[in-house]
């Protein structure tokens, strides 16, 4: 009930901090998602949900807090620990400087809505923290943002790459290069192309290519006797000739390596020499 009721409290009536105090946000964080806080307590993902909408410079504190949200202070206070735990929510000191000239040390509650560890909190505290780099393009996307190189007709917003890329996707996963894909898009277009996005996926899922055959299985028959492996011809009834009580034919003798045929070749020509030396005594 009191989750029910905190989720329709309205942040725009919260009240604000002094100016200076209050909420302060951290960089580089994630875009907002229905799922942010979902690895916390209902009450918890509830509370950091309500913080998470307020604006910088609002009053967090815990006494603000209760009297806007339905909990007393000892249970925003145990909340906001279990938050800060979960990598939320830091609570210190900074040092400011002031308009004439001076410094004073100011109350912070530093807020993330992506959870942070503790070594991020630590460079964070340095003024150190590394830019999150944005996450890498797939290799459709990149496909259709570079569409309109081949074909200035074709160029695609980045919405547009966004939305069609799972189409391409797919492309790839049945098989299909990039080389095929352009072909699909850029062979015989209209003049002129009114919808360039509309153009591309009605191709994309026209000419999608059949997914490509199952390839046979690997397998390799055994006796079932003693385990050999064997041709299945050599395997009648699942047993091969020794289990059967056959004589295996008589295999033929493996040819000589190279080195031994130059042996041999060299003994037989000392013999012949050592033969002549001897007539020729006689």
């Amino acid at each position: 009930m009191a989750e029910t009721q905190l989720s329709a409290a309205s942040p725009s009536a919260h009240p604000m901090a002094n100016p200076g105090y209050g909420k302060r946000s951290t960089p580089d964080q994630l875009p907002r998602s229905p799922h942010d806080f979902a690895h916390l307590p209902p009450r918890e993902a509830a509370i950091a949900a309500y913080l998470d909408r307020l604006p910088d410079g609002a009053d967090i504190s815990v006494k603000t807090l209760a009297k806007q949200l339905p909990y007393g202070q000892c249970a925003l206070g145990a909340a906001l620990n279990r938050i800060q735990r979960a990598g939320h929510l830091r609570r210190g000191r900074e040092c400011v400087a002031a308009n004439d000239g001076s410094s004073r040390w100011i109350t912070r509650s530093w807020w993330s809505r992506t959870a942070r560890d503790d070594d991020w909190w630590a460079a964070f505290t340095r003024g150190d923290v590394p830019k999150q780099q944005r996450p890498t393009r797939s290799r459709a996307h990149i496909l259709l943002a570079a569409l309109g190189r081949t074909a200035p007709v074709l160029s695609l917003s980045q919405a547009d790459c966004a939305a069609l890329a799972p189409l391409v996707t797919e492309w790839f996963e049945r098989g299909a290069s990039e080389e095929d894909v352009l072909r699909a898009l850029t062979a015989g277009l209209p003049t002129p192309v009114h919808h360039p996005a509309a153009l591309v996926r009605n191709r994309l899922t026209s000419k999608l290519p059949p997914p490509p055959a199952p390839r046979p299985p690997l397998r390799v028959l055994e006796c079932a006797n003693c385990g050999a492996p064997g041709r299945p011809e050599s395997l009648p009834g699942g047993r091969c000739s020794a289990c059967r009580g056959e004589r295996a034919p008589a295999q033929p003798p493996a040819p000589l390596s190279a080195p031994t045929v130059h042996e041999r070749a060299a003994q037989i020509r000392a013999e012949m020499s050592q033969r002549r030396r001897e007539k020729a005594r006689a």
